[in-house]
């Protein structure tokens, strides 16, 4: 066996994370292999990730596994894995909306869908939270079509739409909307909401632990003791919710939120969870939204819950806005979450191999 081994890869942009994207078949099934594997293509652990094709950021050390799916009136299965910067832990318990965004693109440019007309539906299934997307392409010129004029904030420049219409997302790890059944309960004297709508999170006001919430991302991760204590309240907050020690792992993540002052509906920013996103996860997104619109909740009083049952929630974060087209239905004194659809952009980078070392394959006899 050669001293290196090459796995075909796509380097694509999706929404404002990036990552390689592979064919499942090409990587390793087996868990422990396939993060060495992963680990070894992006460079880590290493805090500059010199070695691999991470980019030093949790938001550009994302990895998407895509392939046919056998699934029923389903076109592709899609794992998500966050490899860790400097540690050498590669997580696929929560999903990444954004990546997904290229996920129906990659899907077309390797055949694994067929292009349909000026748009093509590729319908989804998100492994990392058992639930269904449909994502709309453009391919109006019998290819996927990169450009556009389409502006998403936290990426410079327009690209082509790419429509995520999410489905089954309420209960992604808990199975349910409230896993402790309350809207709001206390954790360390701090009022939270425990929800899970696409992704667990624990959501909390900014008052309540010292904080403006309109604070830059810098300013935050420069606060590690805030850090520290959210990171308490946190592990609290997953045995609450049933996901057990959630030690070194990166659900549920975090929010918090202030009143908006430019426009939005509410203003947030989303911990991912020991460093603050640049911009905001579309899954977080799509929890807090639902947070939002969800009566009873650490939203009430500060955020401008929109009108109707088919509405926009528009979320303040660093770099913008993100807008969440929400579906929804009054429930007694509840609510139920329909569906929640985002639009996204992505741009295929590179496409060739990534080369990783041969020991690492040679272990997947062994295991």
């Amino acid at each position: 066996m050669p001293r290196q081994v090459s796995i075909p890869c796509t380097l694509m942009r999706g929404g404002t994370s990036k990552g390689p994207y592979f064919r499942m078949d090409d990587i390793p099934q087996n868990a422990e292999v396939r993060a060495q594997v992963l680990l070894a293509a992006m460079g880590s652990p290493d805090a500059r990730q010199i070695d691999g094709l991470g980019g030093s950021d949790t938001l550009t050390s994302k990895v998407a596994l895509v392939g046919p799916s056998s699934r029923e009136g389903v076109d592709v299965d899609y794992l998500f894995a966050q490899v860790s910067v400097d540690q050498a832990i590669v997580d696929t318990s929560p999903s990444c909306g954004n990546m997904l965004a290229g996920v129906g693109p990659f899907a077309i440019e390797t055949g694994m869908v067929p292009i349909q007309g000026d748009k093509t539906s590729v319908v989804i299934y998100d492994v990392n939270t058992q639930s269904r997307i449909e994502a709309i392409v453009d391919t109006s010129d019998g290819a996927v079509n990169y450009e556009g004029a389409t502006a998403i904030d936290g990426v410079p420049g327009t690209a082509a739409e790419i429509r995520l219409n999410f489905m089954d997302i309420v209960g992604s790890k808990t199975g349910a909307l409230f896993p402790t059944g309350l809207p709001v309960e206390e954790i360390e004297g701090v009022r939270v909401t425990l929800i899970d709508v696409a992704v667990p999170m624990m959501i909390f006001r900014a008052m309540d632990l010292g904080k403006t919430g309109y604070e830059s991302s810098a300013e935050l991760d420069a606060d590690r003791a805030f850090f520290a204590r959210m990171e308490a309240m946190r592990l609290d907050a997953g045995r609450r919710m049933g996901l057990g020690d959630v030690t070194g792992r990166v659900v549920p993540k975090m929010a918090m939120l202030a009143a908006p002052r430019n426009g939005g509906s509410v203003a947030a920013r989303y911990f991912v969870p020991h460093k603050t996103h640049a911009a905001f996860a579309v899954t977080g997104a799509l929890c807090v939204s639902s947070c939002v619109m969800a009566p009873g909740t650490v939203a009430e009083g500060i955020a401008k819950r929109p009108d109707g049952d088919d509405c926009t929630v528009w979320i303040e974060h660093p770099s913008g806005l993100i807008d969440v087209a929400m579906t929804t239905r009054v429930n007694g004194n509840g609510i139920d979450i329909i569906s929640g659809g985002v639009i996204r952009t992505a741009r295929k980078l590179m496409e060739g191999h990534v080369f990783v070392p041969s020991w690492i394959l040679e272990t997947r006899t062994a295991a």
